[in-house]
């Protein structure tokens, strides 16, 4: 930019006089016009960083509190725009520098996890280097969210990392709100509340917050007081406004507003129990339930309470064994006798049960117990521990079983023993988990101390996990090198496939990428049988490949089931990242940490795309070809690959 080029030059007329316009210079401009000049788009911070350099004026114009940097720094980073008010005066060329200063530091640390943290299952204690910077944390979010919106084919593995750090700093900041929750008065906690924070720390990439929820709610309870209008214009519940406590004193009226609730919610809005998907976990988070308008007994009974109340109705959670309820007092409050009360199945579309009527629902009698109100925090370790069956029966389910089943166990878990932190069952299910997945040694031996102190007679299950944790700390103080297996070797003259390749499973179906491969069925010989493997033309002995599954399951297939597929498309896995860096177009390429153990699969790869799929266009074949460096990929480790095909499937 030419700051000192004029701005109205002189022009001779026709008798050659000058005009009263002399050379003017463009710090000959007001401020304001600077300012607005220095705001264009097309200027980045570079530009504007030479421009301040240029002469006193324009360094004054471009001072750190000024229009100018704020302008560059809102258009650099439009999201972290909510942390400042309007108008707000602000230092914006330190803002500027600190946020930038953050995002190569985020950068670098993302990049050396993904090489430090191949073969393991990273968790919270591989982070915490990213707390350690002390870095403002929305800075360090908003540049994880820029790794993970750049361009969806690339990057894949710093995405993976980038991904992973945003999910356990976000759910450290949900567990400080959810202690500080229970820290709260218990009259004063809510049922929502609590369940929205459940639902967060499950979801913490999901966009979920009491505010939305509440907002969702409320548009729920003007339908219902619209209902109430057509049949009592004079109900108090229409007076209420939103955040109004408020309750109902009449029974009659009460009936009415539980009447209009369940016509609004059963039958205009058509929420329903989920019985045919009843252990989806996505039944226990309240925002699906509102979005999918389905969900099981405690879910749908904490949105039919927590309406109940805006409207003035006080119903009461009762923790009811294989089926949540809510309660409705019909005498004097504070009654102790369950014939005193009404019992709502939200499940069931708001039906009102008698006591006796309750014990049909499961089958058989129960004591007076199981009828009492329970408090709050009683409703969030009944849904957590219902969220946690469900990872449970995840994992032992050799179909389902997959990654999404162990974070579900170990966020339901944490969820758990925040609550309830002296619960020895769920310590120990903790530290064995822990201890199976190889992750967080030293967490493992903290969480059996603590199980040794609250009940010495568990000394045989803590003495076998500590023994064998610190056998695990020691060998990670040695780590072994990884094998690496080249396609040249004699014994690998079989192997028809490469990593990266697309492929589809020729009696199942599925598509999938591989991630590795071994020249023989590597599986203990009770997998084997299992896995009907005899029943193969060359049963085990043939290779057979880790492949990553379109429904997100690990698997491990025999060559003689697999086929390049005729179309290959992009494999939605949650650990592609790990160990591919990018998707072109017809297949993946491997990562550093891959290509290090295959070193010589990248170039098959590459030969064998140009075969399968640019047979009709070489030059499309070679000019990929140009763009990849065939450094190879490279396989897992065994440890890894014992962990993940558990549940694979080879046929």
């Amino acid at each position: 930019m030419a700051t000192s080029g004029a701005v109205g030059e002189g022009y001779s007329g026709l008798n050659g006089f000058v005009s009263e316009t002399e050379h003017k210079i463009m710090t000959d401009l007001p401020a304001e016009l600077l300012e607005y000049i220095l705001c264009f788009p097309v200027l980045k911070h570079v530009d504007i960083c030479n421009v301040s350099c240029s002469c006193k004026r324009l360094h004054d114009v471009c001072h750190g509190r000024g229009k100018v940097w704020g302008h560059q720094y809102k258009l650099r980073w439009p999201r972290l725009q909510k942390h400042y008010r309007q108008n707000e005066c602000c230092d914006w060329l330190k803002e500027y520098r600190t946020r930038h200063t953050v995002g190569l530091q985020i950068r670098r640390t993302v990049v050396s996890i993904s090489k430090r943290f191949f073969t393991e299952v990273v968790l919270g204690d591989s982070f915490a280097e990213i707390e350690s910077l002390g870095a403002p944390e929305h800075f360090c979010e908003d540049e994880l969210l820029s790794i993970l919106n750049s361009d969806r084919r690339k990057s894949l593995t710093l995405k993976y990392y980038a991904k992973k750090i945003l999910y356990f700093l976000r759910q450290q900041n949900i567990l400080r709100s959810l202690k500080m929750f229970l820290e709260q008065p218990a009259e004063q906690q809510s049922a929502l509340e609590g369940a929205v924070l459940v639902d967060q720390y499950c979801n913490p990439l999901a966009d979920v917050s009491l505010d939305g929820i509440s907002s969702q709610l409320e548009e729920i309870t003007d339908k219902v007081k619209k209902m109430l209008r057509m049949k009592n214009s004079s109900h108090p519940s229409l007076r209420v406004t939103q955040g109004d406590c408020f309750a109902v004193e009449d029974f009659e009226l009460e009936r009415q507003v539980v009447v209009a609730l369940n016509a609004v919610l059963y039958e205009q809005l058509q929420y329903k129990g989920n019985e045919c998907d009843y252990y989806n976990p996505l039944n226990s988070y309240i925002h699906q339930v509102l979005l999918r308008r389905t969900g099981i007994p405690i879910s749908l009974s904490v949105l039919y309470m927590t309406l109940a109340r805006k409207l003035g109705v006080q119903l009461e959670p009762v923790n009811f064994p294989n089926h949540f309820l809510l309660r409705w007092c019909q005498h004097q409050r504070g009654s102790g006798d369950i014939y005193d009360f009404v019992y709502i199945d939200a499940f069931g579309k708001g039906k009102q049960l008698t006591a006796k009527e309750c014990e049909y629902l499961i089958g058989h009698q129960v004591t007076a117990d199981y009828y009492s109100a329970i408090s709050t925090t009683e409703v969030l370790l009944r849904m957590v521990g219902n969220l946690l069956n469900i990872g449970k029966r995840g994992i032992s389910s050799l179909r389902e079983g997959n990654e999404k089943s162990y974070q579900l166990l170990r966020d339901s878990l944490d969820l758990y023993l925040t609550i309830n932190p002296d619960n020895v069952q769920y310590l120990l299910l903790q530290a064995r988990l822990y201890f199976h997945l190889g992750i967080w040694p030293e967490k493992v031996l903290d969480i059996l101390q603590h199980i040794q102190a609250l009940d010495p007679s568990q000394h045989g299950a803590v003495g076998y996990l500590v023994q064998h944790t610190l056998e695990h700390i020691q060998h990670k103080k040695h780590p072994v090198e990884p094998e690496v297996k080249r396609r040249s070797a004699a014994e690998h003259v079989e192997v028809q496939y490469s990593v990266g390749l697309i492929m589809k499973h020729k009696r199942s179906g599925y598509n999938c990428v591989i991630y590795g491969w071994d020249p023989k069925c590597t599986m203990s010989q009770e997998w084997i049988t299992t896995m009907r493997v005899h029943q193969l033309s060359s049963g085990a002995n043939q290779p057979f490949y880790n492949v990553l599954v379109q429904d997100g399951t690990c698997r491990y297939a025999a060559q003689e089931n697999l086929e390049p597929h005729s179309a290959p498309l992009e494999i939605a896995h949650p650990e592609v990242g790990r160990y591919f860096s990018e998707f072109h177009d017809s297949h993946y390429v491997a990562n550093e940490e891959l290509q290090t153990r295959y070193p010589e699969d990248m170039a098959e790869t590459l030969g064998t795309v140009r075969d399968l799929y640019h047979r009709l266009t070489p030059s499309s074949g070679q000019a990929s070809g140009q763009q990849e460096s065939p450094k190879g990929p490279g396989g897992s480790s065994q440890d890894q690959k014992s962990q993940e095909n558990k549940e694979a499937m080879p046929m």
